[in-house]
């Protein structure tokens, strides 16, 4: 057999090469450097998108899928692709010559990996094991929901009885960086500008924070709408899936991924949002909403229950899609556009094709300028400057990152590392590998920029610096920059070659591509005129 497939290296096997999928914490051998593992996944990851988008259309149609993140394909909160990436890797090795050790201590991926042809396999880790204690953490984290949602609908119980009908609204999650004197993280100062806008606050914003931002007597609390008698159900709220329709092939990575999402307070959390909204709207009665738009399982049902009162909706394209952001498009629901906004408001040109590839219709976007990106100080770009690292808020990211730039920081080669400041990872500084906590445009001039998830990429591109993206070994950075802008993606096997022959830097018109707002156009939008 060209594959063996353990739970632990075993000696006793004579192979040619190994992949642990298990972990990066292993020292690598010899046998191990003979697969780049990262760009195997990376390659793997970007060919399983038809196959997730079966599975998931399937899911869609059974009770409860409503809840969960999977069946969306969001690949920011289900890890589903990533499982798909590593069978589809270990398929290919077994149509290979060589011999091949696989260790994999997922007792859920192992048994799915153990189904395919051709491969000898150990004992299998033990499922009840890992299955059990997720099962618990789940239920608690559940009970422990119903009492934090249970005082936030007591302290905004009076926000229905004093709320003004009808008129437009914006629709926000809780940020730190909004505030009670019209600004607001997503949209701006929009609320200054706009005096018949109104905000209101999803349900992930705790009620402290939202009766603060009330105070500006244009905001309220979805968690006022909520009922005390649905809190009841919060403890059984998960995601059940059948496996009736689901290709056997693909079984056990779909029991994974309930037995994830069901470890946490997710589906109920869904449950209340889709709770308090539906009552939202049925009393106010809006006549236009406006939300950050990255159709997530709560906003398909948002839009199907404003479809159903006369709302008008509107979906703003905030931040950044991709290529990666599978979930972001028509193609990924069972129902189509029936579950997608009545108009995508994009921050500008860049993520157009994007979201036209994922099924979104012309007629359905309109470029209304951005609030977030683009407005910033970029930094600046020099030829004999540093290093700029950018490391991911996942810290198995970010350690790898460190560890793969480390060796080549000297006098002539220079490194400030910046850790995600919504995950820190610490950081072991030396004389040329130095930290910083401060913003891009306060730092000293950069020859390259090696970023591997989030936004930093985009804004080195937009300052004109060459740009790296770092990919891992056990993950899939999320690529978020739009098809007009990619990069020369790296691993931690050849980004020496990559920092001794940096690309060309380029220039781009940042105002072209993410214009500043359009406050006439948003005015129109939001508050049309009446014929």
């Amino acid at each position: 057999m060209p594959v063996f497939l353990t739970k632990n290296a075993d000696s006793q096997i004579k192979y040619d090469r190994k992949l642990d999928i298990s972990s990066t914490d292993m020292a690598e051998d010899e046998a191990s450097l003979k697969l780049n593992t990262s760009a195997l996944l990376e390659t793997a990851f970007n060919e399983i998108y038809g196959t997730w988008k079966k599975i998931a259309l399937s899911l869609q149609k059974q009770p409860g899928a409503q809840l969960a993140h999977m069946p969306t394909m969001s690949t920011y909160a289900s890890d589903f692709g990533i499982m798909l990436a590593w069978q589809r890797i270990i398929e290919t090795l077994i149509d290979e010559p060589e011999i091949t050790l696989v260790q994999c201590c997922d007792p859920w991926l192992f048994r799915s990996l153990a189904c395919l042809p051709n491969i000898q396999t150990s004992e299998p880790p033990s499922l009840l094991r890992k299955s059990l204690p997720l099962w618990v953490r789940g239920y608690l984290a559940r009970v422990k929901l119903v009492a934090r949602l249970t005082l936030a609908k007591l302290k905004t119980r009076q926000m229905p009885r004093l709320t003004q009908k009808g008129g437009p609204w914006i629709l926000v999650y809780g940020h730190p960086d909004s505030n009670a004197q019209g600004g607001d993280a997503y949209f701006g100062d929009l609320l200054k500008q706009l005096p018949n806008l109104r905000r209101a606050m999803h349900t992930d914003c705790s009620a402290s924070l939202a009766l603060n931002l009330a105070t500006d007597k244009k905001t309220i609390s979805l968690h006022g709408w909520g009922s005390f008698l649905s809190l009841l159900q919060i403890p059984w709220q998960k995601w059940r899936p059948a496996m009736s329709l689901i290709d056997q092939k693909y079984r056990w990575l779909v029991k994974r991924a309930a037995a994830i999402e069901g470890s946490g307070g997710s589906a109920a959390m869904t449950t209340w949002q889709q709770t308090c909204h539906q009552s939202w709207l049925q009393d106010v009665q809006p006549k236009t909403v406006c939300w950050p738009w990255e159709n997530h399982p709560w906003e398909r049902d948002f839009v199907r229950h404003s479809r159903g009162l006369n709302v008008r909706t509107l979906g703003y394209q905030h931040t950044v899609v991709g290529r990666h952001m599978f979930n972001q498009g028509a193609d990924a629901n069972a129902d189509g556009l029936q579950s997608i906004p009545d108009k995508i408001l994009l921050n500008g040109p860049c993520y157009h094709d994007d979201l036209a590839s994922r099924s979104i219709p012309t007629n359905r976007m309109e470029i209304l300028g951005s609030h977030r990106i683009g407005q910033g100080q970029l930094p600046t770009y020099e030829t004999s400057g540093v290093v700029f690292l950018a490391l991911s808020n996942n810290p198995s990211f970010a350690r790898q990152m460190m560890d793969a730039t480390l060796p080549f920081a000297s006098r002539d080669l220079q490194f400030i590392v910046k850790a995600h400041p919504l995950n820190p990872y610490p950081i072991e500084e030396s004389d040329y590998f130095t930290s910083t906590r401060d913003t891009l445009d306060a730092l000293p001039p950069i020859r390259a920029l090696i970023y591997c998830t989030g936004t930093t990429g985009l804004q080195g591109l937009l300052a004109g610096i060459p740009t790296l993206r770092f990919i891992p070994k056990d993950g899939v950075a999320l690529d978020i920059l739009p098809e007009s802008m990619q990069v020369t993606s790296v691993s931690e096997a050849d980004i020496g070659a990559a920092l001794k022959d940096l690309p060309e830097p380029y220039h781009l018109n940042v105002e072209a591509l993410f214009p500043p707002p359009n406050l006439k156009k948003w005015h129109s939008t939001l508050e049309p005129t009446k014929p």
